[in-house]
């Protein structure tokens, strides 16, 4: 044998940031009935097995509704429309996230403002929020960042004191709990993705809106489906934005892990505390009465692109969530920042890893790679 090829046995698996496979293969007896059920019964558009969810979901979260539609940014954007937030109003939000939290304010016609957010758990900073307040200002949309739920009786009592509307972007943090409460329960509404890598992903785009406000329920309803009341009468300029039957079946079933799942996220991030303790990394901290979820283990390294060239070389994927922060895309260039420039996320960006966790990664894979990490000290 040719001593420059490796025989399968000596190469070491590649351990993936997400391993949706794994998770495929332990469901697979229970999700290939229930997708059965759907083709059958022929009802692809809101079917039955949405409402069915609707009704889980809202439970699961703690509300009195939930409403389907087609993914994250839109559930974050419906829910900015339907609260009224308008071209000339302005929406807090924190630096710190993803682009469609954004986005979804951009499609409203308002304009966003990012404030910075605190270097501990890298969700907003509620001491910069009188800062960021103007007379334009309407809503507030806190981010649950990572699975750690943002400080939101802080957030909620300043929006109340200054009549502004809280849309909790909680894409990232199925089953987080603040003070024993599900994040998305807080404010007027709360906005999930079940994008497919998420705690609760469907296989493929998909999303829901939670809330406790019946009439704003009521009219989400008819934003998702073409501001339609009953078939071909059309209330209102609507959307078409609404959640598979197919994948509500997924989700229903997936509902049923994911407590479960939650909890082997959160032993896999007690082990990398543990065998990452004495290393230069700097490691993602759970905030007192906060029940953070992992969506992602984010790390701090001072040589980040050198430990991610590592790792890589190592077979072990790794991410940046995010390389980029939104004041310095393209489209947010001339947006408001509190304060300004926004240091802390600024900073953050280059500083920041995400390392491998599912509810199926292993000691051993962790112990992997926090060795790989440790090996750059």
């Amino acid at each position: 044998m040719n001593p420059e090829i490796k025989s399968p046995s000596a190469v070491r698996r590649e351990i993936p940031l997400v391993d949706l496979v794994s998770q495929y293969r332990n469901l697979r007896e229970e999700l290939l009935p229930a997708l059965e059920h759907v083709l059958e019964s022929g009802n692809f558009i809101l079917g039955d097995e949405v409402a069915l969810f609707e009704e889980e979901f809202a439970r699961y979260c703690g509300v009195e509704h939930a409403i389907g539609v087609a993914s994250g940014t839109e559930a974050l954007h419906l829910a900015l429309h339907a609260l009224g937030i308008g071209p000339g109003d302005e929406v807090i939000t924190a630096a710190n996230t993803f682009i469609a939290t954004a986005f979804a304010i951009s499609y409203t016609g308002a304009m966003p403002v990012f404030v910075d957010v605190r270097e501990d758990d890298f969700n907003i900073d509620v001491n910069l929020l009188e800062q960021a307040l103007t007379p334009r200002t309407k809503a507030i949309i806190p981010v649950h960042l990572y699975g750690q739920p943002a400080d939101i009786d802080a957030i909620t009592r300043f929006a109340n004191a200054h009549g502004l509307k809280v849309v909790e972007d909680a894409c990232q943090a199925h089953g987080a709990r603040s003070n024993d409460q599900p994040v998305g329960s807080f404010g007027h509404a709360g906005c999930f993705s079940f994008y497919p890598g998420k705690n609760l992903g469907a296989y493929g785009d998909g999303g829901a809106i939670v809330t406790n406000d019946t009439e704003l329920a009521a009219k989400l309803r008819l934003l998702r489906q073409y501001g339609q009341s009953e078939k071909y009468i059309h209330a209102m300029v609507g959307y078409n934005s609404r959640l598979d039957t197919l994948q509500a079946a997924i989700l229903r079933t997936k509902l049923k892990h994911l407590e479960g799942w939650n909890e082997k996220r959160r032993e896999a991030a007690g082990l990398y505390h543990e065998f990452l303790a004495v290393s230069r990394a700097v490691l993602p901290r759970e905030q007192p009465n906060a029940r953070h979820v992992y969506h992602l283990y984010v790390i701090q390294h001072e040589r980040r692109d050198a430990l991610r060239a590592e790792l890589l070389a190592k077979g072990i994927q790794c991410g940046i969530h995010y390389p980029v922060p939104l004041h310095l895309q393209a489209p947010y260039r001339e947006a408001r920042t509190i304060p300004q420039g926004a240091p802390v996320t600024t900073r953050l960006a280059q500083r920041i890893l995400s390392l491998p966790i599912y509810p199926e990664i292993s000691r051993v894979q962790v112990k992997r790679i926090a060795q790989a990490v440790k090996n750059l000290d």
